[in-house]
């Protein structure tokens, strides 16, 4: 995925087809110059880097080994061979890698780059919905911290959240902490949804037909989606193709033509073709797509960047390789509790 280069000349020349419509030249030439370093100082260090693909363009397409979505990265970290490992993404994916290579370092190229989503729930939040149902099991999506999913019996993401509830074989499945992604997956499971905080306590005891415990946890970015967005841009675009992420609302989701990953978008828009696009989700994904697929016609509505995920900059991640910068750290008791939930999901295929 990397763009090597014998020069920061080469280099800048690799990456202007790529990037020419989405980067000012002259600021393309001094990320140049820091693609360049970053790939010199990688093959010295035998480092491997790896990126989400919320990265921004000029990030996204010239330094990551890998990129992909959080299945996608939480299954190759499992056999990347280079050492460190520099995450491209937020806290919880490097976490994640780190869970997965305990003896690796690995880095994250910012202080924080935190998650909305991941700090709407705390491990004692689990431990108390545990204790108020007790033997139900607990799926936690991904996006989520350590500690979180150390007091899970296993984790999901948005691509596979319905096929491992449904997995789990049993009547009723706690599921935390996204609200939009519970009730996406109610959907698709037909399964029926309580959110214990959104009923008054007395009447809780008396609610018996429900098969999915959710919480109110929600993505920053994807609640900002509404259906009059959709509207309004089929009213601008009759024949716009357009995708949800399914972090957004149930509402938002069934007005798309199509919902999935991050990387399922990022196939649907390469497999079908379309007069336009338009991408419910973080909007350097699009500016992604349009880098790798210059045919496709994106409507640019999207103007929502994830704040934590625009943290990590090519300036960063130079930063980070030249001094081993924000290494992640977990609990040994944590890290091996958080390993078993995330390796029953991966055994899921």
């Amino acid at each position: 995925m990397s763009i090597e280069g014998h020069s920061v000349e080469d280099t800048y020349r690799k990456m202007k087809p790529k990037l020419e419509k989405l980067v000012p030249d002259a600021e393309l030439k001094y990320k140049a110059e820091l693609v360049y370093e970053i790939n010199r100082l990688k093959k010295e260090k035998g480092a491997v880097i790896l990126g989400h693909n919320y990265m921004e363009p000029a990030l996204y397409i010239t330094v990551p080994d890998i990129v992909g979505d959080s299945l996608e990265l939480a299954r190759a970290v499992a056999h990347v061979k280079g050492d460190p490992i520099i995450f491209c993404g937020v806290r919880f994916m490097a976490e994640t890698a780190k869970i997965i290579n305990p003896e690796k370092t690995v880095l994250l190229p910012a202080k924080k780059a935190g998650c909305s989503l991941a700090e709407s729930i705390s491990a004692e939040d689990v431990r108390s919905l545990r204790k108020k149902y007790p033997g139900i099991p607990v799926v936690t999506y991904i996006n989520t911290y350590a500690d979180v999913k150390a007091e899970s019996d296993i984790c999901c993401t948005s691509g596979n959240a319905a096929k491992i509830i449904e997995s789990l074989k049993s009547e009723k499945v706690i599921f935390l902490p996204d609200e939009y992604l519970a009730k996406n997956a109610a959907h698709e499971t037909g399964k029926k949804i309580i959110f214990p905080t959104k009923i008054p306590k007395p009447a809780l005891d008396d609610i018996l037909e429900y098969d999915l415990i959710g919480w109110e946890g929600k993505c920053e970015v994807h609640e900002k989606f509404t259906v009059e967005d959709i509207k309004n841009i089929r009213k601008q675009f009759p024949e716009v193709v357009v995708l949800a992420h399914p972090e957004c609302s149930p509402e938002v989701v069934q007005a798309s033509d199509f919902s999935g990953s991050t990387s399922k978008m990022i196939e649907y828009v390469k497999r079908v073709a379309a007069p336009r696009y338009l991408l419910l989700t973080e909007c350097s994904m699009g500016d992604n797509i349009i880098a790798e697929n210059p045919e496709k016609e994106m409507v640019r509505l999207c103007n929502i960047r994830c704040p934590h995920m625009n943290e990590i900059t090519l300036e960063d991640t130079l930063e980070s390789l030249r001094k081993n910068q924000y290494q992640i750290e977990v609990p040994q008791e944590i890290r091996i509790r958080a390993k078993g939930a995330i390796d029953r999901m991966l055994e899921m295929g």
